[in-house]
């Protein structure tokens, strides 16, 4: 019996270690790639206890890998050091240091950035792609931005609707911004930053062509914060041309980018209509009987419920014309389509998704009926 028991208990641990370390999880992030592209699942913007976050950074490593993300980058505040009486640090780049080291047997990206920490109306701003964190440390908001550059850094607008940057939610574009857009020295703006999507920060996005930026913020545990309140981690799609650092820093100035939040989707029209496309496979599509209806099957192959509302000429038979196709699972829609047809188009608009405040994109699949 003794024997026994501890073969028990011994194979439970082994049980335990390998199931701590195989950093499979039911909430891994999934997204197709799109035509041209390879889509890589980011989030740029997380703190450790080397600025203000409350875990070690290999914990953001492991989240990471837990997530099924490619890319992530530990956006410390370099002037806000709330924890430096017990974890002193004069080497700002230390945080980037551990990730890297503990993601190196893994297949995810660390990419080196700062946050840029001033007052309104300059307000918080993440430099990401930059080599030596130390540089960016300056009295002059400028001179941060201007060394950001020469770093060849990718920098945008953290939380620009944050209530404690404006008081009325509403972003404000500072004729400091501008000058910084003008310069060259900002490129991106978060449309959605941890559970808040701004309209308002969207339509600046338009206006002045900044890259569509959605990011967790995370300062405590993504179980936490996140996971148990029902949610995924806000994160941006980036669409680049091939899996490097190279390629995503172009996708990023190219403004090729998709922000996600559970089902909520946002990007430029050019972005999120081909990703919409890609992530809703047609399984089958075949007439009931002699009848004139069409039966279709629609696959959801991301891991994002998608609201779509029908917009075609043809009514469906025992279905609303707003449904869900949830995460990882499939819809069938029967289509009374008056007479028999060998194709039709399929005509949806994603209520989740906007491409504009209050615009939402109407994606089109053209399908061939079975025999």
């Amino acid at each position: 019996m003794k024997i026994q028991f501890h073969f028990i208990a011994l194979f439970s641990t082994v049980l335990c270690l390998a199931q701590e370390h195989s950093h499979q999880s039911s909430r891994a992030l999934e997204f197709p790639d799109v035509p041209g592209f390879v889509t890589l699942k980011t989030d740029l913007h997380q703190h450790t206890v080397f600025s203000d976050g409350n875990v070690w950074p290999t914990i953001r490593v492991m989240e990471a890998l837990r997530d099924n993300l490619d890319v992530i980058s530990l956006t410390e505040h370099i002037e806000y050091q709330p924890h430096k009486a017990d974890i002193p640090h004069p080497d700002r780049n230390r945080s980037y240091e551990l990730a890297l080291q503990e993601a190196k047997d893994h297949d995810l990206m660390i990419v080196h950035g700062s946050e840029i920490t001033r007052e309104a109306p300059m307000g918080h701003n993440n430099a990401i792609f930059i080599t030596d964190a130390n540089k960016l440390l300056h009295d002059k908001a400028a001179d941060a931005f201007a060394e950001a550059k020469i770093q060849g850094a990718f920098v945008f607008w953290n939380h620009p609707a944050w209530y404690a940057q404006s008081p009325q939610g509403n972003p404000i574009l500072s004729d400091f911004q501008k000058e910084r857009i003008k310069n060259g020295e900002l490129h991106g703006i978060e449309v959605i930053n941890t559970g808040d999507y701004a309209e308002e920060s969207l339509a600046l996005a338009l206006e002045h062509n900044l890259t569509i930026m959605g990011t967790s913020d995370i300062h405590g545990l993504i179980d936490w914060d996140y996971v148990e309140k029902g949610h995924t981690r806000p994160i941006t799609l980036v669409f680049a041309k091939e899996r490097t650092p190279e390629a995503l820093r172009e996708a990023l100035l190219a403004g090729r980018t998709v922000a996600v939040f559970n089902s909520l989707l946002v990007g430029k029209e050019e972005n999120l209509i081909p990703l919409l496309k890609a992530s809703v496979v047609v399984e089958n599509a075949k007439y009931i009987g002699s009848t004139s209806i069409l039966k279709v099957t629609l696959k959801n192959i991301t891991s994002s419920d998608f609201i779509f509302e029908n917009r075609m000429p043809y009514t469906f038979y025992s279905s609303s014309p707003v449904f869900t196709i949830p995460a990882g699972g499939s819809k069938t829609l029967n289509i009374k389509t008056l007479e028999k047809k060998t194709s039709i188009l399929l005509k949806l608009k994603a209520l989740g998704a906007y491409t504009a405040p209050k615009v939402q994109p109407e994606i089109s699949w053209d399908i061939t009926v079975e025999d």
